[in-house]
């Protein structure tokens, strides 16, 4: 039984409700879809990511709408009117410092949301196009997030612009168009600025379209949940998602704001390169040009390849396999719980992605590049070889339903 099969449980209590129901039914499809949709009664707090995601976005447009009122998108007054924000405007220093910190709060919570819906097969029928939605919400990320990066117009800024926008001239025949196109020139320079300046304004919006339908896709398909099986008893194994989960999400979210603040107040360079408060100067090279932390693992990958065309391919392939993982993996099961060969294998694919951000950060050069090719070829090993190989060798265990593991509990709470 589907968990969004279910009737309208909406009841305008007044004149003015009726009259807006019958017109433009908004409250009902809030209602519905948000307030009485029948959630499981069983899911635990790496669930509650997607509520700190929203929040995360929506910090991201409004203090990003405050700063564009400030910032000058020219490369001989961007750097200066950074620090006209900092300086001058009321309250500017709290705004750039939440929106620059805010970046790395969503990617933690997205990376979290992602190996969550590794680890409990959130990505396997009927929610295939579910995950795919949001691996394209995930690049959108990465591109607005890096065009961001830009618009300081510090060193890192400028020379990160650079190496990056640099790679696709490696594209046979129509590279060094695409190049001259981003750089809207020769070089990285004030066109360059207003193109990403623009794009950067306009992808968060882009952003909030995709979310929408990503919420969609979850009402059809329904939540996914610990034990990796479908609800079949829609009164014993779910429950509203109000007010159960907005409690429950509230609590986290609250807890994950703490955290963001710790951030902004003690510790807002934490996460930033010192390099990015020294104006750009196209003549002076750094001697490491690294991206923030979130894109680290790519970069690292991007390095590992001798060839530049080659290193473009893996990076971009990197990205690309998370696309075809749900027909990658061959498993029938959905949750790791049941899965007693693919846990360990998950972890260490966890240790991986950490270990090729550690190596990102490092210089390109001796021990570093050999130990980033060998978690590079583990990274594709993983999707390519592990998954397929596992779903047809590992002799899972079989799943019970929600009310089995709600019982379960129970027993174990008892004894």
């Amino acid at each position: 039984m589907s968990e969004n099969n279910h009737s309208s449980s909406y009841t305008p209590r007044s004149a003015l409700a009726k009259w807006i129901d019958k017109r433009l039914p908004l409250p009902r499809a809030i209602h519905d879809n948000f307030s009485s949709f029948p959630t499981p009664v069983n899911l635990n707090f790496w669930w509650t990511f997607g509520g700190i995601l929203t929040v995360c976005l929506l910090i991201q447009i409004v203090t990003g709408i405050v700063l564009a009122m400030h910032y000058t998108p020219n490369s001989e007054h961007a750097f200066a009117s950074v620090q006209h924000i900092m300086r001058d405007v009321n309250y500017g220093w709290l705004i750039r410092y939440v929106h620059a910190n805010g970046s790395s709060m969503f990617f933690l919570a997205v990376y979290v949301h992602i190996f969550r819906g590794l680890y409990y097969g959130s990505y396997k029928a009927p929610r295939e196009l579910l995950w795919m939605v949001g691996v394209v919400i995930y690049l959108l990320m990465m591109a607005t997030a890096f065009m961001g990066y830009v618009l300081p117009w510090g060193q890192m800024s400028f020379w990160g612009a650079t190496v990056i926008t640099n790679l696709f001239s490696s594209i046979p025949l129509v590279g060094d168009e695409i190049v001259s196109w981003l750089w809207g020139g020769f070089a990285v320079g004030n066109p360059t600025l207003n193109r990403f300046f623009a794009l950067h304004y306009l992808l968060p919006f882009v952003i909030v379209g995709v979310v929408l339908l990503h919420v969609w896709s979850l009402h059809v398909s329904g939540n996914g949940n610990p034990t990796g099986t479908d609800v079949r008893k829609i009164d014993k194994e779910t429950v509203p998602f109000h007010p159960y989960y907005t409690v429950k999400d509230s609590f986290v979210i609250v807890m994950f704001l703490l955290l963001f603040a710790y951030f902004v107040f003690f510790h807002p360079n934490l996460l930033g390169h010192p390099d990015n408060y020294i104006e750009a100067n196209p003549l002076v090279t750094p001697a490491h040009i690294v991206p923030e932390w979130y894109l680290l693992p790519f970069y690292a990958i991007l390095r590992a390849i001798p060839s530049k065309l080659g290193g473009v391919i893996v990076m971009f392939g990197a990205l690309g396999v998370l696309l075809l993982l749900p027909w990658l993996d061959t498993s029938k099961i959905r949750s790791a719980r049941f899965r007693p060969l693919y846990r360990p294998f998950f972890f260490v694919f966890l240790l991986v992605c950490l270990g090729l951000g550690w190596l990102g950060a490092q210089p390109a050069e001796g021990g570093y590049v050999i130990a980033a090719r060998l978690l590079t070829f583990y990274y594709f090993a993983h999707f390519f070889v592990v998954l397929p190989v596992l779903g047809y060798v590992e002799k899972p265990k079989m799943p019970i339903s929600i009310e089995e593991s709600l019982k379960s509990k129970t027993m174990k709470g008892q004894s």
